[in-house]
């Protein structure tokens, strides 16, 4: 049975709804638990056989998680149920086992560092995403430098650019995005062991050397000193998130105007029963966009809530730390989800580049005004060359006629355009540094 509920089928993916299902988060605190038993036994703080058993026991099958749900509500936290029913797994086999579960540990340790772990494992998912969709962007830059289309100031018709610039450009957004979210995993990876009040004192002078020990055991990093208030590691990469998938609402908002009918420069992949539509069969819908923009306008509600949430008082909160789990795990999945459907999304992008020519050719050559404007301006000053330019262009809308045609005809401009009027309509000569601008996002030479 899949693990993505049918109300989250828009929210996540697959394979992230699996990391943060039910299973693998009581799998992540029984971790810490066996984690915690072995590093004790190695510094000869509760017996081998002990830990043995303990590790031997966190095993999430057979756990009722309905009931631990339902303890967890009314404990305020699922840590105190989980422990006493993994110390209850465990005395069946050794009642001395039984006595070290949980040794010198706090609740919020347990749920803490179960978070930790699971976005360590997202994390290698949303890299491993972020990364096939660097390439794909890179290829499409690439492909496509000198295919010519319609730059859009304030959705109207603008001078032209490149594809491969435009291509360029959400590179280096999703590169930028991409090094703030693997420096913010990094700070945030560190396990949470600080007991009762972040001292460590059930364990003595030995605190240090346990804590280092579960890191290890985890394969996490070991953080200065207990955090359960201070959640400004967490609070970065939840923040880091938001960019990344507001980035990323960016590109697919791009895109998706792209695959208008009208303008229909740009699709995204297509497929059985992908982008059909219930009642018109013709529709071929931008759905890997439509996912990655709804994403895109949940994840500023979560990081606020989030952010919110830090306000924590003294060495362990009330509200605060209850309010996270929910908050971070709907936003690093609605993070991956919106990475995934721009991967998908740029891996099949079809590209017309016949119909980009088309859709500058149909503006009758109103966007190389600014052009004619800067070839005339050193003659006849830039306010006079533009107030003759507003006049051909409402001519060249009115009449239907284009901009070169007009500009010709106009004893005051032809002097000075006339050698240029011919060439003034070549979108190729008017990209500017546009190529400059497309290696440099690409970290490429000039």
């Amino acid at each position: 049975m899949s693990s993505v509920r049918l109300i989250d089928c828009l929210a996540t993916t697959a394979e992230l709804a699996g990391i943060f299902s039910d299973g693998a988060t009581l799998q992540a605190m029984l971790d810490f638990e066996s984690g915690l038993a072995r590093a004790e036994a190695s510094l000869k703080i509760i017996p081998h056989s002990a830990a043995r058993e303990i590790s031997k026991s966190a095993k999430a099958d057979g756990f009722d998680l309905d009931a631990l749900c339902a303890a967890g509500l009314r404990a305020g936290t699922p840590a105190i149920p989980l422990v006493k029913a993994l110390t209850a797994r465990v005395r069946k086999s050794s009642a001395g086992a039984a006595r070290f579960v949980h040794w010198g540990a706090t609740s919020q340790d347990v749920t803490d560092t179960a978070l930790v772990l699971l976005l360590k494992r997202a994390e290698q998912v949303i890299r491993r995403d972020l990364d096939d969709l660097e390439r794909s962007l890179r290829r499409i830059s690439v492909s496509h430098a000198q295919t010519v289309a319609l730059g859009r100031t304030l959705l109207q018709p603008a001078p032209p650019v490149t594809l491969g610039l435009r291509a360029a450009g959400w590179l280096g957004g999703v590169q930028r995005c991409n090094r703030r979210l693997r420096a913010s995993f990094e700070d945030a990876l560190v396990i949470q062991f600080g007991g009762a009040s972040g001292t460590l004192a059930a364990l003595g002078g030995s605190g240090i050397r346990v804590g280092k020990g579960l890191a290890r055991e985890l394969g996490l990093g070991y953080p200065d000193a207990p955090w359960h208030t201070h959640r400004d590691r967490l609070a970065t990469l939840v923040c880091a998130c938001g960019v990344l998938t507001g980035e990323l609402g960016k590109m697919a908002r791009d895109i998706s105007l792209l695959m208008q009918y009208e303008i229909a420069e740009v699709a995204e992949p297509g497929g059985e029963d992908r982008g059909g539509s219930s009642t018109m069969p013709h529709k071929k819908n931008p759905i890997g966009c439509a996912l990655t923009i709804a994403a895109a306008l949940r994840t500023p509600g979560l990081v606020g809530a989030y952010l919110s949430a830090m306000v924590q008082e003294h060495e362990r909160a009330t509200g605060g730390i209850q309010a996270e789990w929910p908050i971070v795990s709907e936003l690093v999945q609605a993070t991956g989800l919106a990475v995934a459907s721009m991967k998908e999304v740029a891996e099949g992008l079809t590209v017309d580049a016949k119909r980009m020519k088309k859709n500058i050719e149909a503006t009758r050559g109103l966007v190389f005004a600014e052009r004619a404007m800067m070839a005339m301006a050193p003659a006849m000053g830039r306010e006079a060359a533009h107030e003759i330019l507003e006049r051909a262009a409402r001519q060249v809308t009115e009449q239907g006629r284009r901009l070169g045609e007009v500009l010709a005809g106009m004893p005051e401009v032809a002097g000075h355009l006339r050698s240029k009027i011919s060439q003034l309509e070549t979108p190729q000569d008017y990209l500017g540094v546009a190529e400059e601008f497309r290696k440099s996002l690409l970290k490429d030479e000039f």
